[in-house]
């Protein structure tokens, strides 16, 4: 009997989640002795025909990474949904936008001259941005067009499940790859994480106050960090209570608070919302001026609750940019 065939692309991110699939290590032999991987050009020299080639639906399974930024990945996205029976949306950048998602505080415009003009290692007196067309002697060359905001890979094509974190980890890889080749799915629309709040994988849960209130703000480097206490107690932002279990605590465990990277549980539409109300009620204060001071100590707001989801959430981008 053949065995499933699935695709890995990566879109707009950094490469961990290409990385998570190396670091299944002898896992992976595994994963590649249960699944015939047809298309992961990171890896193996395979060719954007060889997906063309494909029968539509032919592949059991298509991961992309990465936010959608560029109308490459646009199409790309689209390929693969037309010839994957399951898509998945793998990690925060594809789910819900990721740290290419804050991009979306900027125009494209403000991207492109900031690092093609501005850039203090940048030399270009004549101020050229890249074209998507150019005509040279050798022939034309054409690049892909890029787009005026990042995008989740659900608001580009049609999604079958997520698999989050940055990267996603490598016990819910090898549970999502068993589910595939199982058969044992579930419903269409699911993370592929468990549903509680971090919280209930934290070993230092227990130390958390009953009546958890902050009466001040540190950002990481301002303490030395108690490697036992709730973050929260010591007045770290951590991001725990808002944000969806899976990954066995691993920031935690060493030592940094909670960012976010698996997004919320699924009681949340907008994952930076639901962060940016636990941390505010929390505040230990009834003074309008020692309140806004605290808030203050929180230092790029959008960047704290929206590091991975601004795309996914109803913000989406900064309010008056185009479009």
């Amino acid at each position: 009997m053949p065995k499933p065939k699935v695709a890995f692309y990566w879109c707009a991110s950094c490469g961990g989640c290409e990385e998570a699939v190396v670091d299944l290590a002898d896992a992976i032999l595994g994963v590649v002795d249960a699944v015939d991987i047809v298309f992961w050009p990171v890896a193996m020299d395979f060719k954007r025909e060889d997906v063309e080639a494909l029968k539509d639906g032919e592949l059991a399974a298509g991961f992309v990474n990465g936010a959608i930024r560029t109308t490459e990945q646009e199409e790309m996205a689209h390929l693969l949904r037309r010839k994957s029976q399951a898509l998945i949306a793998f990690g925060s950048c594809s789910h819900t936008g990721g740290i290419p998602g804050l991009a979306n505080l900027f125009t494209r415009e403000d991207i492109l001259k900031r690092v093609y003009i501005e850039n203090p290692s940048i030399v270009n007196p004549n101020h050229i941005l890249p074209q998507e067309k150019s005509v040279e002697t050798e022939g034309t060359l054409r690049l892909p067009a890029f787009k005026d905001d990042v995008r989740t890979l659900d608001q580009t094509v049609d999604v079958d499940y997520y698999l989050p974190g940055c990267p996603p980890p490598v016990n819910l890889i090898v549970s999502a790859v068993t589910a595939l080749v199982e058969g044992k799915l579930p419903p269409k629309g699911s993370v592929l994480a468990p549903d509680v709040a971090l919280c209930s994988e934290c070993s230092r849960n227990a130390t958390k106050p009953e009546k958890l209130t902050l009466k001040d703000v540190k950002r990481p480097h301002e303490i030395i960090i108690d490697g036992e206490r709730c973050l929260l107690a010591q007045g770290v932002i951590c991001l725990g209570p808002a944000t969806r279990s899976g990954c066995g605590a691993a920031c935690l465990n060493a030592n940094m608070p909670c960012t976010g990277c698996m997004g919320s549980t699924s009681g949340s539409k907008d994952y930076g919302a639901k962060a940016l109300s636990a941390m505010a009620s929390l505040l230990d204060s009834n003074d309008a001026e020692e309140i806004k001071e605290l808030a203050g100590k929180i230092v790029d707001p959008a960047g704290t609750f929206y590091r991975y989801s601004l795309p996914a959430s109803f913000l989406h981008r900064r309010v008056g940019h185009p479009g």
